[in-house]
């Protein structure tokens, strides 16, 4: 990993533009290749950033250019670098998931077919690159699904089932792959996150599952 604090503004020209001014900031560069840029408040979320794929192009005129597949760009103008380091952090040891949350992946895996008819398992924890797919299966139609599971379903789950979903597709012996969120609640943003990326959201009942009292899950 790559830290940067600089005096810089930000350019982001894509589906729409946006602008931000200069002022000091932390640039991270991530060995997937994803570069954001943070201010010193909003708790994790970055202001801005480019997810992977994408190539960063550092020019002779103190100019960043990240650009990805899709011709989107995120301009970083430097004025001043304060600070530039790079770190290697290895391979992450990975979320150890709560009781709870551990739980409704093995039950949910053992029970495909309350997603729907005819849906089938894979694998749990699927191994990728950035990390495992909590479950892998298939649907009634045979396309591959990639299912994220969660307690609390928030915008950081999407944006991680996202990320999964970029790789797996590029496995043709995979894709296509459509992504499921599911988890015992789904907060409105990331719900409408997940529908702009085209992945169904899955309300879980915990105690229908583990009581098999109630083989439907609700489908939104």
């Amino acid at each position: 990993m790559r830290l940067v604090i600089a005096r810089c503004s930000v350019d982001y020209a894509g589906r729409l533009t946006a602008h931000l001014p200069s002022a000091p900031r932390l640039i991270l560069v991530k060995a997937d290749g994803s570069v954001s840029v943070h201010a010193d408040d909003r708790a994790y979320k970055p202001l801005n950033w480019m997810s992977p794929p994408c190539t960063l192009k550092e020019g002779d005129d103190e100019r960043w250019t990240v650009e990805n597949k899709a011709g989107e760009k995120l301009i970083i103008t430097m004025e001043e670098i304060l600070h530039d380091s790079s770190h290697e952090l290895g391979v992450d040891p990975g979320l150890i998931k709560d009781g709870v949350e551990a739980h409704l992946q093995e039950l949910l895996a053992d029970r495909m077919e309350t997603l729907g008819d005819g849906w089938s398992l894979i694998r749990r924890e699927f191994p990728t690159a950035i990390g495992p797919v909590d479950i892998l299966g298939r649907d009634a139609d045979g396309t591959t699904v990639a299912i994220e599971i969660k307690r609390r379903g928030e915008i950081d789950g999407v944006e991680q089932l996202t990320r999964y979903l970029e790789l797996l597709n590029r496995d043709p012996h995979l894709a296509p792959v459509k992504g499921v969120f599911a988890a015992q609640e789904i907060k409105p943003q990331a719900r409408v996150l997940a529908t702009d990326r085209g992945i169904d959201c899955v309300t879980l009942d915990y105690d229908a599952l583990r009581g098999i009292e109630d083989d439907k899950l609700r489908l939104f």
